[in-house]
């Protein structure tokens, strides 16, 4: 039977980092990310229901237009909501197909921001949820090339450190450099994959 593994953490927590590092022991990684982008690509539904809640962010060459939605949904509670409320169900439709479809032996990391948000916990054999402190996000968050205030808005748009914890079944600090995390990932690697 496939192992299901939650992955979450705040944006600028080096979830995907994690994620990474878990592929290299063997696990295979499904991105909600990457999926969320696939089910709002042009010529699908998903898009198309987008468009449709969303006047004006369709880009010129027929695909969505990220930053122009992202500025109408980060500072607007409703909107967010409706957005997640037309893509939540495709991601996590095609999540699952892929998941499924895994040779039975597999430890499958599905790889999702909004875990806590959605209430999803139960259905993975473990939570793991990467955390660093707020400076170290948002630090990240800005070398990546956000401004500091986009940064903090979208911190403030997922759940809490206290609400990832609270469904948390390991919890992975992030807080150092890359070789201090990986060597966290190797501890822990057993656990995941349910040999210890």
């Amino acid at each position: 039977m496939v192992r299901r593994i939650g992955l979450t953490g705040g944006i600028g927590s080096g979830k995907s980092t994690v994620a990474g590092l878990l592929a290299e022991h063997g696990a295979v990684v499904v991105d909600a990310d990457a999926i969320a982008r696939e089910v709002v690509a042009v010529g699908t539904p998903g898009l198309a229901r987008v468009v449709e809640a969303f006047p004006g962010v369709l880009a010129p060459d027929g695909s969505l237009d990220r930053p122009a939605l992202a500025g109408r949904v980060f500072a607007d509670a409703a909107a967010r909501e409706l957005l997640e409320s037309i893509t939540h169900p495709l991601i996590a439709a095609e999540s699952a197909r892929r998941i499924d479809a895994l040779p039975p032996d597999s430890v499958a990391v599905y790889d999702v921001p909004l875990l806590a948000e959605s209430a999803r916990g139960g259905e993975f054999d473990l939570v793991v949820v990467v955390q660093a402190p707020l400076d170290v996000r948002l630090a990240r968050l800005t070398r990546r090339g956000l401004p500091p205030e986009q940064a903090s808005e979208r911190i403030a748009s997922q759940a809490s450190d206290s609400e990832r914890r609270a469904i948390a079944d390991l919890l992975i600090d992030n807080a150092g450099d890359l070789e201090t995390l990986r060597a966290v990932v190797d501890a822990a690697w057993p656990r995941i994959a349910g040999v210890s």
